[in-house]
């Protein structure tokens, strides 16, 4: 419990903020959009992007994930890309548009346009190696269909970012013979220049593209023998690019696995997983062998460990806070690791994950990142009290600030 003291304290603090911030919001025509005039998938995504992008930002940041180049010599939509390059310059010359295809994350992997309407693209960095996800750049054609899965427009002053006003983008999804979604294929230009058949002409795009990835060869097994965990706010795995349907238990063991690639010895495992409850050893065999079967083998069979590659998001977090890179591991951050799970091992994992993000977050001197850490977690007012000391008195993102300390101290 708060001593009287600080209670009194933090709530005149908040007495401030909204003198400030609420009666210029309830007339619409403070910092925030008259919700009216967005549609409801605009307006939402902006209410999430105030959380952690400044609408006053000038370009889209660069990726710290690696050379962008050697990101797309290895993408599977390069090829069909290529194959379609002449019309899409061709296109993006005729109309003043520039093209850009980016990855699942939103990295831009490729453009292609006029020199001058290319120009002014990287004057925002739109280009190769900008990050154009929602977390990074707001609400925008391409975070949107990221989001959604679905084409997406947006429309000048529909951008959250204001720098983004005098611009239209279309765009859509591209997916992979399984369903899984490799990018985004947009086509922008300025917004005097919108056209009515933009958007068809970007699904018929995306549309040859995917036509094409269907007519590839199947890539090698190495490619496609990989381990995928989401666990952070979700219970997700696939192999080999295709969803596996596992029971709870199972969903443990793969994360348990992922976190300690040195493996476990038989009571170990069963320790990590049941803690002092009476299993028997069969129990856990039978569970390892219905995994091994989904995984083609993929556990060793003494010391239970995989034996295949894994991509696990609660190991690149991990790996993102041990470089210093809190945005990074914020973006990976969607909330506790398989939040359901009693098991003792993921619930200590759980707590060194939560931990170790909050404590970046506090360390930090970047107020996008308690505010984006503080939109997980609504009731740590010491989150929401460290980004408005952080803001500055004239920074539009201070109601919500204010807004989560007002509900963490009810």
């Amino acid at each position: 419990m708060l001593a009287d003291d600080d209670l009194r304290r933090r709530r005149a603090v908040l007495e401030g903020e909204w003198s400030r911030w609420v009666p210029a919001m309830r007339a619409g025509s403070g910092p925030l959009p008259d919700a009216g005039a967005l549609s409801t998938e605009v307006g939402e995504s902006w209410a999430r992007s105030l959380v952690c992008v400044d609408p006053g930002t000038g370009s889209a940041p660069a990726t710290r994930d690696g050379p962008v180049h050697e990101r797309w010599a290895r993408s599977p939509l390069r090829r069909p890309l290529e194959d379609l390059s002449d019309a899409l310059r061709g296109i993006a010359d005729d109309a003043g548009f520039v093209t850009a295809v980016t990855d699942a994350s939103g990295t831009i992997l490729w453009t292609c346009g006029g020199r001058a309407m290319r120009r002014r693209a990287e004057r925002v960095n739109f280009a190769p190696g900008g990050r154009w996800d929602e977390s990074a750049m707001g609400t925008n054609a391409l975070s949107l269909a990221l989001r959604t899965g679905r084409p997406s427009t947006v429309f000048s002053a529909e951008h959250l970012v204001s720098a983004l006003h005098g611009w239209v983008c279309y765009c859509a999804p591209v997916r992979a013979p399984d369903g899984r979604m490799l990018g985004v294929l947009d086509m922008s230009t300025t917004w005097d220049r919108s056209h009515p058949l933009a958007m068809s002409t970007v699904r018929s795009l995306v549309s040859a593209v995917e036509t094409r990835l269907r007519a590839e060869p199947p890539a090698p097994s190495g490619d496609t023998a990989a381990v995928r965990l989401t666990g952070l706010g979700a219970e997700e795995a696939s192999y080999g690019g295709r969803p596996l349907s596992l029971r709870p238990r199972q969903l443990e063991i793969l994360t348990l696995l992922a976190l300690e690639p040195d493996g476990f010895t038989s009571e170990g495992l069963r320790d990590a997983l049941y803690g002092g409850r009476l299993v028997s050893v069969s129990t856990l065999k039978a569970e390892i062998s219905h995994l091994r079967r989904v995984l083609g083998g993929g556990i060793a069979p003494r010391r239970y460990a995989l034996t295949v590659p894994v991509a696990c998001d609660a190991v690149a977090l991990l790996r993102a806070l041990e470089r210093g890179d809190t945005a990074d591991a914020l973006r990976l951050y969607r909330g506790p690791l398989l939040p359901r799970s009693e098991a003792p091992g993921i619930v200590a994992w759980r707590t060194r994950t939560t931990v170790a993000v909050r404590q970046a977050v506090l360390a930090s001197a970047r107020p996008e990142h308690a505010l984006s850490y503080g939109a997980r977690a609504p009731y740590d007012a010491e989150v929401h009290e460290h980004a408005l000391r952080l803001l500055d008195p004239a920074d539009a993102r201070r109601a919500l600030a204010a807004g989560r300390l007002s509900s963490a101290l009810d």
